[in-house]
């Protein structure tokens, strides 16, 4: 993330007046002006209490209010809860509505990820294909409507089969994939314009879902034990419902030239998007970053649902209730907010490489906590179940979120403006493909050493082969750029500048015309 860089700001300097002695050494430029205060010098309990509410006011006087209402929506409702909630009850709908196995269970979550990594076709349409001239409007609306469908379907209807519901709760994530597309696209246009508020919001937005987060995991056990896991599906109608209205109110300017556009226009911008992507994506400072995002999600296999199933057997496992594994997510949601306020507070300014370093080394050697665990090593040591992976939840949250806010920053860094919505999207496509090979390789161990619904001898081996893998990941940290948070990782004008892409074209050109004369 970046800080406020003041010296970004321009002035104008007047010239010495006229009777100034010319040996003398002209008076040197005013200093720029400071970023606006955003704490009281003196802290005291009720300043650090009314910070945030400076922060927030801060942000909507430089922001637009509505935009900021966007991020908490779609951020704090649409992803932080509905993705948590929806997280903990369809892991109960698969297990004890269509009693599926654990390996096939991370098949069918792969799946979820498809609307995820089509995110790059959600961006193309937002930045290429407006609707009566607005860009963004229409396609909060268009995530309201299929996501608001989707759940009341499979919340209402009974003895769903199998294909159905999947493509159903399909839908949902479909419904907050488009929206988090269209509100990354503003986002990323804001962070190119205003680099110095790019940070807070990345902070905000990650705080949202965090808060998010921790209320869908919170009532989700609640939810499920007495509405039971299909019912609970039906709570998910509300963020989405909330999606429509959030299309309507959020300031977006019309231009009146887009509607006239004809459909040979919209199709030469998509040809445009495209190569400017291709044009972009070649760069080694984004393919690289690009790549080790890819590798370091895809190598840390998922082993979440043989976990899952674990905790909740009656015979092999702790055996914890429904609530119980709610409220494990929800502290681990309240660790990530720490995770956050922790990066905020002293990590914003280390390089990137740096930082992405000995975060995934901490997260690789925090996930020997889930060995312990499944060994029942714990108990040896006397700290009992409950509180032993409350405390393993917390510390997984924490480094997790350190080590995901530094990729999101580095993502926005790496769009030029002009396809900042389709290209951001395209990064986050990759990281949502990383996610879904995670998923299914990590399904297909749990497969290969019999890892069910009943025998989780070798759980333990799988979590193992995971760390081991993660700790893999730390020989392709020279793919990161060493730059700071701050500095600019690839012009912003990029795509305007033809002569740097253009040199290896020239070349051939030229050595064309020279064929062709002789």
């Amino acid at each position: 993330m970046e800080e406020e860089n003041p010296s970004e700001t321009l002035h104008l300097i007047g010239k010495p007046p006229p009777n100034q002695p010319k040996k003398q050494p002209p008076s040197p430029p005013p200093p720029p002006h400071p970023p606006p205060t955003l704490y009281p010098t003196k802290t005291t309990p009720f300043t650090l209490l009314i910070q945030p509410f400076q922060w927030l006011q801060m942000l909507c006087k430089q922001l637009n209010p509505t935009f900021i209402l966007g991020i908490a929506l779609v951020y704090g409702l649409s992803q932080g809860f509905s993705n948590s909630f929806f997280k903990v009850v369809t892991d109960f709908y698969w297990k004890d509505v269509q009693k599926v196995q654990p390996s096939v269970v991370q098949l069918y979550i792969g799946f979820y990820y498809i609307p995820w990594i089509m995110k790059p076709v959600w961006g193309l349409l937002t930045d290429v294909f407006p609707v009566m001239g607005y860009r963004r409007r229409p396609y909060f609306v268009a995530a309201g409507v299929i996501g608001t469908v989707s759940a009341a379907v499979v919340a209402i209807s009974g003895n769903l089969p199998v294909a159905v519901a999947l493509g159903c709760l399909i839908g949902i994530t479909a419904g907050v994939a488009i929206a988090d597309v269209t509100i990354d696209a503003c986002i990323a246009r804001n962070s190119i314009e205003i680099r110095s508020l790019a940070a807070d919001m990345q902070s905000f937005s990650g705080f949202c879902s965090s808060a998010g987060a921790l209320l869908g995991y919170s009532s989700s056990g609640f939810f499920v034990h007495h509405l039971g896991a299909q019912g609970a599906l039906g709570i998910l109608v509300g963020p989405p419902a909330m999606l429509v209205v959030l299309g309507f109110v959020i300031y977006e300017s019309r231009a009146p030239n887009l509607a006239s556009n004809n459909k040979r226009k919209a199709m030469e911008k998509v040809d445009i998007a495209i190569r400017d992507m291709y044009r972009t994506i070649r760069c080694p400072q984004v393919w690289k970053p690009s790549l080790y995002m890819y590798l370091s999600l895809a190598l840390s296999i998922s082993t979440h649902e043989g976990q899952f199933y674990w905790y909740t057997d009656p015979k092999a496992g702790p055996a914890f209730s429904q609530e119980f594994v709610g409220m494990i997510y929800a502290v681990g949601a309240l660790a990530s907010i720490l995770g956050i306020l922790i990066y905020h507070k002293t990590l914003k300014d280390c390089p990137f490489r740096t930082l992405l370093f000995f975060a995934q080394l901490i997260y690789a050697i925090s996930g020997i906590l889930d060995v312990i665990f499944i060994l029942r090593w714990n108990l040896a040591l006397g700290v009992p179940d409950y509180l032993f992976v409350v405390m393993e939840e917390c510390i997984s949250r924490v480094v997790a979120r350190v080590r995901w806010m530094p990729m999101i920053i580095l993502s926005t860094k790496l769009c030029p403006l002009g396809i900042e919505g389709t290209f951001f999207a395209l990064l986050m496509c990759i990281d949502s493909l990383g996610s879904l090979s995670s998923k299914w390789a990590g399904g297909m161990v749990l497969h290969l050493l019999h890892v069910t619904r009943s025998d989780f001898t070798n759980l333990w081996l799988v979590v193992l082969i995971r760390n081991i893998l993660r700790l893999a990941t730390l020989g392709l940290i020279f793919l990161v750029p060493n730059v700071g948070q701050s500095d600019e990782v690839i012009s912003s004008d990029f795509l305007n500048d033809t002569s740097s892409v253009s040199e290896e074209d020239d070349e051939f050109q030229t050595c064309l015309n020279e064929n062709i004369e002789l």
